[in-house]
Formats: structure tokens, C-alpha cells, sequence
């Protein structure tokens, strides 16, 4: 009997069951998990899929990375370790010689490591530097990016990708303020939204949306997933699985319209999957009381077919 995965403190992979009944592991397969995080899922699939099923584990987080490196030793050197981006999963499974996998997990938005990590910037319960990198190694901060961006291009931030409808008003307010007031914080720019947005929506921070969207569009979150779904079901092998769980409807939206396409009679050469998910698969009411976080959550699950 494998040895049980410690889960990371905090930390509650979503739709576990659901996810591996679609993945289905089994010995001797190969498989990703091209968002890695902490390890949750992976540690299950390592275990049914023993005693030498592989898995290659992806993410841009380096925090992450070494959190799931802790919490997956005991697997050795059945678990090869990624620093990536999701979208690259085609390009790093070429590096390592991997010419198609049996199952291929990718868990959308933001972990919980990088919402409970104050520094990091992603909540504005606690005051911190707003950064937002899901990669602290590289590229411009959200205080950067509302720096930089022109009030036309902030607003269609703000609409497209938090969905707010309050987006030109708070584009025009936070270009207005550039100059005299410091949104360089997480409490800084949820408390000058807070007084810009005229009413609140009830149980919803006025801030929730524009953090959302600063969010998605400093990591290219969609785009990222975009390139992912244009790779992923060809790095499968005939009969191998990709899940796809997204928490939001931009995501879902992105996976729902991509993957019935490849699956489509007229697609160019002929259906390329089967979609195992006649209907989204969401979160039990017992796992929604267990859990808050799994209660956005969204499972779509497709089947490569034979060439």
C-alpha cells in the first residue's frame, strides 16, 4: 500500500475524486499536472498510479514548487519538477523526451498559497505590496501595470476580465490619482475603489473585480490557457484524459468553445477528442461545506481518440 501524500496544511485539492476518476491513473502511466501548486492532486494520482507511474509536475510559481517538492519526496524520482508556464506544456514535455502522456490535469486562477501568502499581492485583506506575479522571477507588478496603462485600456481591463460595470468610472479615478495618491498597496487601492464604486454589491469587497481582472491580465491567465488547449490534447496519447478545472466563466467559456471544437464532426481532419463531460461537473454540497474555495469550481474532462 503506497505511503499517503501529507497534504500541505490549509491546503484542500478540488473535486479530488472526480479529477481521478477521469484521469483514472494506473501503473506504469504517464501524466502532468501543469499547474502543480501544492502538490494535492499529484500526490493522489502518484499513489494510484503506483508502483511506477510518472508524473511530470508543472508551475510558475517557484514558491510552489518547492512547497511541492517537500510534499511529494517520498515519490523520488517518479515526479520531475518544471519551472513553466501551463501554456509551454507542448515545449517542456519535448525537452524532457516525453512524446505523449496518459492524462493531463490543468487547475485554473490563483492558488491557495498565493491567496493566504500576504506579500504576495493577490488579497487585499492584509496590506502588501501589490504585485500579483504568479512568477516572482520576472516581469512588471500590478502596481506597475496600473502605472503604466492608458485610462481606454485600464477600462477595458476592468470590463473583459473582471466583468465590472463600474469599469470606466474606476479606470477614470485611478488615472485621475495617479499622480497624488499611492495605489501601491493592496489596502491602498481596495480602500480608493471602495470610495469610487457607488454602491456594494452584497457579500462581494467592491474591489473583488478590478483585483480579479489586474490579475488575470498581468499573468495572461486566458491567453495562457488559450495556448494550453491548443497543445494539450495532441500531447495525449489514444485513450489519454485532460481535465480542466476553471473557476470562473471567462475560463470556463475558453475551455467550454475550444474543446467542443476539436471534438466536432467538421473539425479539420475529423473529431480529435471525445468530451466526457456531457454537462459541467461542479463540487458536492458536502465538499462545498468542507471547503468554500471549491464552490466556483468547474470540471470539464475530454478523452484523445485514435488518429
Amino acid at each position: 500500500m503506497p505511503l499517503e501524500a501529507a497534504p500541505e496544511a490549509g491546503h484542500v485539492p478540488v473535486l479530488l475524486d472526480e479529477v481521478m476518476g477521469f484521469l483514472a491513473p494506473k501503473a506504469g502511466g504517464v501524466y502532468c499536472d501543469a499547474t502543480l501548486g501544492l502538490g494535492g492532486h499529484a500526490g493522489r494520482l502518484l499513489q494510484l498510479s503506483s508502483p511506477d507511474g510518472r508524473l511530470v509536475g508543472l508551475d510558475r510559481d517557484t514558491q510552489a514548487l518547492a512547497r511541492a517538492r517537500t510534499a511529494l519526496a517520498q515519490f523520488g524520482d517518479r515526479v520531475t519538477f518544471v519551472h513553466s508556464r501551463f501554456g509551454s506544456l507542448r515545449s517542456v514535455l519535448d525537452g524532457l523526451g516525453v512524446s505523449a502522456i496518459d492524462g493531463c490535469l490543468v487547475d485554473l486562477g490563483v492558488s491557495s498559497l498565493q491567496l493566504d501568502t500576504a506579500d504576495r499581492g493577490f488579497s487585499f485583506r492584509k496590506t502588501a505590496p501589490l504585485d500579483m506575479r504568479m512568477d516572482q522571477s520576472q516581469g512588471e507588478t500590478a502596481a506597475d501595470l496600473l502605472g503604466r496603462t492608458d485610462e481606454g485600456d485600464l477600462e477595458r481591463i476592468l470590463r473583459d476580465l473582471g466583468e465590472e460595470r463600474f469599469a470606466r468610472k474606476i479606470a477614470r479615478a485611478i488615472v485621475d490619482a495617479r499622480l497624488g495618491t499611492d495605489l501601491g498597496t493592496t489596502t491602498a487601492l481596495a480602500e480608493f475603489i471602495a470610495k469610487v464604486v457607488p454602491f456594494r454589491e452584497r457579500h462581494k469587497d467592491p474591489a473583488t473585480r478590478t483585483f480579479q481582472a489586474l490579475r488575470i491580465a498581468l499573468n495572461d491567465e486566458l491567453g495562457e490557457l488559450e495556448r494550453f488547449l491548443v497543445d494539450a490534447p495532441a500531447c495525449l496519447r489514444p485513450g489519454g484524459r485532460l481535465v480542466v478545472i476553471s473557476f470562473h466563466s471567462l475560463e470556463d467559456r475558453i475551455a467550454k468553445r475550444q474543446l467542443r471544437a476539436l471534438a466536432a464532426r467538421d473539425a479539420p481532419g475529423g473529431p480529435s477528442i471525445r468530451i466526457l463531460t456531457k454537462h459541467v461537473v461542479v463540487a458536492s454540497d458536502e465538499e462545498r461545506r468542507r471547503n468554500p474555495r471549491s464552490r466556483s469550481a468547474k470540471l470539464r474532462a475530454v478523452e484523445r481518440l485514435s488518429p
